[in-house]
């Protein structure tokens, strides 16, 4: 192969981390009550609020006007994003089957905010499975600490840590509704 047909192949191949934006910048995480601000959310946009802030805070970067719609999907899927789409699909059987199912609304956002962040990531530009797992991980420690739930699910198989989820009934991804009132911090000015 020449020269010019290897660059046009590295030009189709998607980049792992955005360009420009920095992967894992050097300077401290400044100190914000994230876990706090994880406990006291009440619902998926709040959630989405930390997910954001916390992205924000440790990688610099962010992406405003997004959407998130639930869906029964396969229980093997925990979320999708459509590559150059605004709308982030959540699993809606699995996000049901943890509201119903363990003990603690703490687990049930830090499962949410996992799934969201890794799908929030492809969003910024970050392709690849791996890459993306990696830097979820990475924020969650940054933003969290090494020892607390979300750093310790987001570096473990979901499926793993909750067996149950498993077992739910197998969507096909046929039934979709939108959160209402989802991103709003960032589309409160125009979309109301």
């Amino acid at each position: 192969m020449n020269d010019l047909n290897a660059r046009f192949l590295e030009l189709d191949r998607p980049p792992s981390a955005p360009q420009g934006a920095p992967r894992f910048p050097g300077s401290p995480v400044p100190k914000k009550d994230f876990p706090g601000a994880l406990h006291r959310a009440q619902d998926l946009a709040e959630v989405f609020q930390v997910v954001r802030r916390a992205v924000k805070s440790v990688l610099g970067i962010e992406r405003a006007g997004l959407s998130l719609a639930l869906a029964n999907l396969p229980t093997s899927i925990g979320a999708y994003w459509q590559l150059t789409g605004n709308v982030i699909v959540m699993n809606d059987t699995l996000y049901q089957g943890m509201r119903h199912m363990v003990d603690s609304r703490e687990d049930t956002n830090a499962f949410v905010f996992v799934v969201l962040a890794h799908e929030y990531l492809h969003t910024l530009g970050y392709w690849g499975e791996p890459d993306v797992r990696n830097v979820t991980l990475r924020v969650a420690e940054a933003a969290f600490g090494p020892q607390h739930l979300v750093t310790r699910l987001a570096g473990s198989d979901l499926w793993e840590r909750y067996p149950f989820l498993r077992m739910l009934p197998e969507g096909d991804g046929a039934r979709m509704r939108f959160v209402k009132s989802f991103d709003s911090e960032t589309t409160d000015r125009y979309i109301r």
